[in-house]
């Protein structure tokens, strides 16, 4: 498998879009500013981002990852263990659809890939004892609290069924096991508690702080694609008004306008002015800014609806920390143009927290 084929895979996935360079129209290189390819493997990459995906329902997304997966060397079996551990944290439904993917794509491509280890024999004995065992040496202390007091039965399960029996099936490491979790939980919303508690637990079994940094952002990169009204394609057309990439879902072009616009971390459009008509925003997911000349800038989260007067100067775009996409309506008028003018200052765009 070249090289050639990994990076090119990789970059279909979207992993190297904000810091791939291409020479000779062949090789994309990575530039100065990736962190992502050296702290990951190719291969953990695919498998990072495949259970993001399951966990996310993005089956065309998870099926890329799949392929891309196989050509970096990743086995059937390692795909298969982590897809079937997305249902301790995402559900059965998730589980299993992600399993029915991974076996069309398996079978598409003429049952070629490799299988890959078994599991080893399952350890003789109660599988609360040695499930405790795993969570104990896991975790790095013995798991114990007033929850599982009230509830004592999910202690039990979590003890004998996710760290016995799953935990338990050793042809994927506990390393690998905690770098799928932490990307599950990732896309998820309200268990910051338990993404927070499992990449402590990642640490613990290896992964370090560049690897985690890695892991979190393929999961946002993964979680942004699932948009409400679709992620598009990358704005190329006016990648000279943007620093950074965007993405461009045009809902709408006959009468109004309408467009779905998702910015990655740290992306912002130019200055500029809507001639004629205005422009309103309506924020989707993520956080970002808002900001007129001469004004602070304003925060925007999801709900938020912005209302830009035509003649008005003025930029928006994501976070540095985080992935961003709202609506754009374009309010109809005569001769209706932009105006497009200088980039956001670097310096000033850093101050905005």
């Amino acid at each position: 498998m070249s090289h050639f084929i990994t990076l090119t895979c990789l970059a279909a996935l979207g992993f190297m879009s904000a810091q791939a360079e291409t020479t000779n129209n062949k090789m994309p290189i990575m530039n100065e500013h990736s962190t992502t390819q050296e702290a990951l493997t190719p291969g953990e990459q695919a498998l990072t981002a495949a259970a993001a995906y399951a966990a996310s329902g993005n089956q065309a997304g998870l099926r890329q990852a799949v392929i891309c997966g196989f050509e970096c060397g990743v086995t059937v079996n390692e795909f298969r263990e982590i897809l079937v551990q997305v249902y301790a944290y995402c559900g059965f439904p998730r589980a299993l659809n992600a399993l029915q993917t991974l076996m069309q794509t398996v079978e598409e491509r003429g049952n070629r890939d490799t299988v890959g280890a078994e599991p080893g024999p399952r350890p003789e004995g109660d599988s609360r004892v040695f499930g405790a065992d795993n969570q104990t040496e896991l975790v790095g202390r013995r798991v114990e609290g007033k929850l599982f007091d009230f509830a004592p039965a999910i202690d039990e399960y979590l003890k004998a069924h996710l760290f016995g029996d799953i935990f338990a099936r050793d042809n994927v490491s506990w390393r690998t096991r905690e770098m799928a979790t932490i990307a599950m939980l990732a896309v998820r919303d309200g268990v910051e508690s338990q993404l927070k508690s499992h990449v402590a637990i990642g640490k613990h079994n290896g992964l370090t702080d560049e690897q985690v940094d890695a892991i979190l952002k393929i999961a946002s990169r993964t979680k942004a694609e699932n948009v409400l009204f679709g992620f598009g394609e990358e704005n190329s057309a006016y990648a000279a008004y943007f620093s950074g990439a965007s993405y461009l879902n045009r809902l709408n072009t006959e009468g109004v306008g309408i467009a779905n616009v998702t910015f990655e971390p740290g992306c912002r459009n130019n200055w500029h002015i809507h001639r004629g008509g205005g422009q309103i925003l309506m924020v989707v997911s993520g956080r970002g800014w808002y900001c007129e000349w001469g004004k602070p800038a304003q925060e925007l989260k999801p709900g938020d609806v912005v209302n830009i007067r035509p003649g008005v100067k003025h930029w928006h775009g994501a976070a540095a920390d985080s992935w961003f996409t709202h609506v754009a309506i374009a309010v109809p008028a005569e001769n209706a143009s932009t105006e497009w003018l200088e980039p956001v200052d670097e310096a000033e765009y850093g101050l905005l927290k």
